[in-house]
C-alpha cells in the first residue's frame, strides 16, 4: 500500500498540536542582567499565580554540571563570560515549555537573550509573549548582588571579571531585543533597585493587567 507523499508526518502533526497548546498560553518573558532579581521575583509570581517558572539560567547551570559533551561545552561558554548558542537555548525553552500542559501560563526567566531567540521564538511558537517584564537595575547593584550570591552558593561561574563581562554581553545584545518588543508595545519595566516587596507589587500589576 501507498501512501500519499502529502500526508502529515507525526512529527510535522506534533509540532501543530505543539504551536496550538502554546498559542493558547500567558507567557511572560522577564528579563534583565544577572543579579537584577528577576529569578526571585519569578518564583514568587508563579507561587501566587500558579504560573510555571521557567528559569533559562538554572536550566543551563544544572546542564552544566552533567559530565555530557553538551554540559562540557555549556560550561566552558558560561566560565568564558558568553552566550550559549541559540538552537540549544530554544530546544531547553521548548521542551520546559511542554512538559507542563497543566500550566495555565509560563514565566521564561532569562529569555530572550539576543534578538534572534526573540524571532526564532515567534516563528517556532507562532505569536510573541503576551508581555515583556525588564527588570532595571544599574550595574554596580547587579555586581554586588551576584558576588554575594557566589559566597553563598559558591558558583564558579560568579567572579568579579565574569560578572562584569556577562553584563557587557547583556546590555549589548539586549538593546536590540528591547527595541524589537518595544515596537509591539510588549515592554513593561519594573525598576528593580527597591525592596523586594515593592518590586513584586509592580510584578502583581504587570501579570494582573494581562489576566
Amino acid at each position: 500500500m501507498s501512501y500519499s507523499r502529502h500526508a502529515a508526518t507525526p512529527s510535522v502533526m506534533s509540532r501543530r498540536r505543539h504551536r496550538d497548546f502554546l498559542k493558547s498560553l500567558l507567557i511572560i518573558f522577564v528579563v534583565g542582567g544577572p543579579g537584577c532579581g528577576k529569578g526571585t521575583q519569578c518564583r514568587n509570581m508563579a507561587t501566587k499565580y500558579g504560573l510555571c517558572h521557567v528559569g533559562l539560567g538554572q536550566m543551563l547551570r544544572e546542564e552544566a554540571q552533567r559530565s555530557t559533551k553538551r554540559g562540557r561545552k555549556i560550561r566552558d561558554i558560561m566560565q568564558q563570560g558568553l552566550l550559549v548558542p541559540t538552537g540549544l537555548i530554544l530546544d531547553m525553552v521548548s521542551d520546559s515549555l511542554l512538559s507542563h500542559p497543566e500550566s495555565s501560563g509560563f514565566l521564561i526567566d532569562g529569555f530572550p537573550r539576543e534578538l534572534e531567540q526573540a524571532k526564532e521564538f515567534e516563528r517556532i511558537v507562532g505569536r510573541a509573549p503576551n508581555a515583556v517584564m525588564v527588570f532595571d537595575c544599574s550595574m554596580e547593584t547587579m555586581v554586588r548582588r551576584v558576588l554575594r550570591r557566589g559566597q553563598v552558593e559558591h558558583r564558579a561561574d560568579d567572579s568579579e571579571s565574569t560578572i562584569r563581562k556577562r553584563l557587557e554581553t547583556y546590555y549589548t545584545l539586549c538593546e536590540p531585543v528591547l527595541a524589537f518588543y518595544q515596537q509591539k508595545n510588549l515592554l513593561r519595566n519594573i525598576l528593580a533597585e527597591e525592596a523586594p516587596d515593592s518590586i513584586f507589587v509592580k510584578c502583581c500589576l504587570v501579570i494582573e493587567s494581562l489576566q
